[in-house]
């Protein structure tokens, strides 16, 4: 079954400074070898917790290596001086800030790309090997549905929680964020996974979104809001079980997502801060991961 008419929105993601792709064979310049590219992370941020969660379901630590960043970037301009060189030797006398996910060519010295929905495919395709593919075929027209309705959710929050906006609109981007949340959790009923009977790169992206949700946008949001995003048990409880396998909830850094929205976020605090809808601690990797039948 389809889930194109749950998708209402385009991402908001900034261009890539780097957008190069790993390809089949020698004729494409950058192609697959074991070991020849690294990755490097810092998963308090979105990108690089749905790149890093894709690493871990297909086992990669030894094929593309992964450098893990601190939460909270070192530079002013909010970039990471360990990623200086890399952006320097790819583009000649680049200004901007040298900011993560990256994906490295450890033979040059220089940048493949920093588009994560691209790094998450060119891992899946290109190394993916035995592991089942969290891009299963077919599953391409849905996955990307996903992806732009988690923009959408991404996009409904922050305007909800805007200190600039207007009372109505924040009223008005709540309205559409619980519109979506509900249709998420109709769609869940009796489901395990988001369009398959196995991960996918769909489950990825709404749990990241959900995360973000939970540990950075409620804290602008009053509580009364936070209540009602918390009403829909079917879509936290799926959270509550993908946030069990290791692959997920092992990089889950509650602690550097916490510090890297502090670092960046200046607006106003709201009483849904205080009123937190999973103790993702207590179940993050904590129990053995297994399918769960909720029909």
């Amino acid at each position: 079954m389809s889930v194109t008419p749950l998708a209402a929105h385009a991402s908001d993601r900034p261009a890539p400074a780097f957008r190069g792709r790993i390809g089949q064979d020698a004729r494409s310049g950058h192609y697959a070898v074991p070991g020849r590219y690294r990755l490097h992370l810092s998963t308090a941020c979105p990108d690089g917790l749905r790149i890093a969660v894709t690493h871990g379901l297909l086992g990669l630590d030894t094929v593309c290596p992964a450098t893990f960043l601190s939460a909270v970037p070192d530079c002013p301009e909010g970039g990471h001086s360990a990623l200086q060189p890399l952006y320097e030797a790819s583009a000649h006398r680049y200004a901007g800030p040298a900011v993560a996910p990256v994906l490295s060519d450890d033979w040059s010295g220089r940048i493949v790309s920093t588009h994560a929905p691209d790094i998450m495919r060119d891992l899946a395709r290109r190394f993916g090997g035995d592991r089942p593919s969290p891009y299963p075929c077919g599953a391409e027209s849905e996955i990307e549905a996903v992806e732009r309705m988690c923009a959408g959710i991404e996009q409904a929050a922050q305007s909800a929680g805007s200190a600039g906006g207007e009372q109505a609109e924040r009223a008005a981007a709540l309205a559409m964020l619980l519109e979506t949340l509900g249709v998420l959790e109709r769609w869940l009923v009796g489901r395990t996974y988001m369009i398959r009977d196995e991960i996918t790169a769909a489950d990825v992206e709404l749990w990241v979104a959900l995360v973000q949700l939970d540990t950075v946008h409620r804290n602008h949001l009053d509580a009364s809001a936070v209540r009602r995003i918390a009403d829909h048990p079917t879509l936290w409880a799926y959270a509550r079980h993908l946030a069990t396998h290791p692959a997920f909830g092992g990089h889950l850094d509650l602690d550097g997502i916490e510090r890297r929205h502090h670092a960046r976020c200046h607006g106003l605090e709201g009483a849904g801060a205080a009123v937190q809808i999973l103790d993702w601690a207590a179940h993050a990797a904590r129990q053995p991961f297994h399918l769960v039948d909720r029909r």
